[in-house]
C-alpha cells in the first residue's frame, strides 16, 4: 500500500482534528505522544511525518520486528502495544497545547488507562508528563506513581523537534523500557 502523500492545502487544513487511538485491552505498553502533528492530522496515522524518529526508534530498540510505516500501526496490537496522545488535536508544534488542555489531558488519558488496563502507560516527552500530571520534577524513566495497576515509563519525545538526544540514545531509553517489560514477564 503507497499512502497517501499529503499536500501544503492538506496538512495546514488538519489543524484541530484528531487520530484514531491504537488500543485494545490489556496491552503490555500504552505509548503516548503529546498531541498529533498536522501531518499526523492530515493522513489520520500516528508519528507519520517523515523524519520523525518513533517508528525507526521502536524498531532500534526491539519492539518491533522490522520498521513499520506509520500506516502499519495496528500491527503493534499483535505485539501488545498501541498508542494514543495526551491531547488530542493536531498542532503545528506541541508548544501550541495550553496548560489547560495538557491537564484536562491528563485527566483523560488516566480515565483511558483505567479503562483498557494496559501493563505500562509510556508517557513520550517529559514537558507533557509534568503539565499533564501535575508532577513539575518528574525525570524519564519509571516514575513511582501508578494508574491503578498500570506502571507509568516517562520517555523523551522522538520528535525530529526534540534534538536533545540522537537516534542511538533515544533507542536505548526506549529498550530499556521494553527489556523491563519483558522481564516482568506478561
Amino acid at each position: 500500500m503507497n499512502p497517501h502523500k499529503p499536500t501544503k492545502v492538506e496538512i495546514a487544513a488538519a489543524a484541530g482534528r484528531t487520530v484514531p487511538d491504537v488500543i485494545a485491552p490489556n496491552l503490555r505498553v500504552l505509548l503516548c505522544g503529546i498531541n498529533p502533528g498536522l501531518y499526523s492530522g492530515a493522513t489520520g496515522h500516528h508519528f507519520a511525518r517523515p523524519g520523525n524518529r518513533f517508528w525507526p526508534t521502536l524498531y532500534a530498540a526491539g519492539f518491533t520486528t522490522r520498521l513499520l510505516a506509520p500506516h502499519e500501526e495496528h500491527e503493534l496490537l499483535d505485539s501488545g502495544y498501541g498508542i494514543t496522545n495526551v491531547v488530542e488535536r493536531a498542532t503545528a508544534t506541541a508548544d501550541e497545547l495550553t496548560k489547560e488542555e495538557l491537564s484536562v489531558g491528563g485527566t483523560r488519558l488516566q480515565q483511558k488507562v483505567r479503562r483498557f488496563r494496559p501493563r505500562f502507560l509510556a508517557v513520550l516527552g517529559i514537558g507533557a508528563y509534568r503539565a499533564a500530571f501535575a508532577r513539575p520534577k518528574a525525570q524519564l524513566g519509571l516514575q513511582t506513581e501508578t494508574i491503578g495497576a498500570t506502571l507509568i515509563w516517562v520517555l523523551p519525545n522522538p520528535s525530529g523537534l526534540n534534538a536533545h538526544y540522537r537516534a542511538d540514545a533515544l533507542a536505548q531509553l526506549f529498550r530499556e523500557l521494553r527489556e523491563t517489560v519483558e522481564q516482568m514477564g506478561r
